[in-house]
Parts: structure tokens; sequence; C-alpha cells
């Protein structure tokens, strides 16, 4: 715990500016393009249940597979963020990313039970599970000795530990994806869970 006090510490980590490199061209592409990306088929997504009325058929079900998958997808994005990219976050990301393609499989057997699922939505549904496996992809090409610890069965000191980042991400791009997960996926589900729990409290 001792480390986690000051993770704020280090020089912070930013793509060089007008840097083109592969390393930094990736960073950016992970940080600006893949994180932020995943908020417009989440709201999309959001849209396609309230069209098809899933308070008044798969109902807390199917909105509760919902949050278990955002949780799935949550822990890791957030560890990636924070914690230093070892074997340990490595081996995190990939087995979230596998529970969660199958929970994704899960959902879409529950939904197509008693709800109509659109062709729109379930194209929305593979941008939704491809998302994570780029990051780890993304991510394990900008780490890759330690995909190669990893490989090797985890050998270096620190491998297994959960560690803040030597050098963290900018605060500004932190609060930055917080407030776009809040916005554009916890509220809108949030809101998904209250309408389902409460149509069934009415009977709907």
């Amino acid at each position: 715990m001792k480390d986690w006090r000051n993770w704020r510490r280090g020089r912070e980590l930013r793509p060089a500016p007008g840097a083109d490199d592969v390393e930094n061209a990736t960073q950016r592409v992970l940080m600006y393009g893949v994180l932020p990306m995943w908020f417009v088929p989440a709201v999309a997504d959001w849209m396609m249940h309230r069209r098809t009325d899933i308070e008044k058929t798969t109902g807390v079900k199917e909105s509760a597979i919902h949050a278990l998958m955002m949780a799935e997808a949550g822990v890791p994005v957030l560890a990636g963020l924070v914690a230093r990219i070892n074997p340990l976050v490595l081996s995190m990301m990939g087995g979230a990313a596998a529970v969660h393609s199958a929970t994704a499989i899960w959902d879409v057997t529950v939904a197509t039970e008693d709800r109509e699922v659109r062709p729109v939505e379930q194209h929305i549904h593979s941008f939704l599970e491809v998302l994570p496996l780029a990051a780890v992809v993304i991510t394990s090409c900008l780490h890759w000795e330690s995909v190669r610890d990893l490989a090797h069965g985890g050998k270096q000191p620190d491998a297994w530990k959960l560690l803040p980042k030597e050098r963290p991400l900018p605060g500004k791009y932190l609060a930055g994806i917080a407030a776009g997960v809040g916005a554009f996926v916890a509220l809108p589900y949030a809101e998904e869970f209250i309408r389902c729990v409460r149509a069934r409290k009415s009977g709907a």
C-alpha cells in the first residue's frame, strides 16, 4: 500500500507532441481512440434497449447482465489506467476480456428469448465485444517486455504485484475518462436498471 500513497508523484506520461514514431502513435490510438470510442456504442446500445422496451421484455435480468459486463470491462480498464503494466495486469486484462466475451454470448441468448434484437443492435454489440480485445492487444504491443515475462511465468521482481505506474497518466486525461464513463456508461445503464426494476414492481 505504501507504493499507492504517492501514486501521482512520478512524471506524467504524455505522447510526445508531433512525434510520429510507432510507440507514441500507438499510445495516442489507445488513449484518444480506443478508450473514448467505447462510449459511442455503449450509448447506442442503451438506445436500442430503450427502443425495444427492455423493461417490458427481458427486464431486470438482462439489465443486470449489462451491469456485469460493464464491471468486467471497467476493472481491467481502471487497472490499465493507473497501475503498472506487468504480468499481473496483463493477465487481468486478458482474463477479463475472455470473460466479457462469454458474458456477451449469455447476454444475447437472454435478450433474444423475449426481446427483438435487431441487426443494428447486433452490429453495435460487435464493437462492444472487440474494443476490450483491441485494448489488450494494443497494451501488449506497448509493453512487450511484460508479455515476454508473462510467457515465461512472470519471474521478474514485482511481476505479480499491483503497483502504481512509474509515470502516471495526466490527471486531466483520467478525469476526462472518468467523466465519460459516468456520463455515457454508468448514468444511462443505471437509468435502464431503475426503469426495469420499476416496471417489474408495477407488473408491466
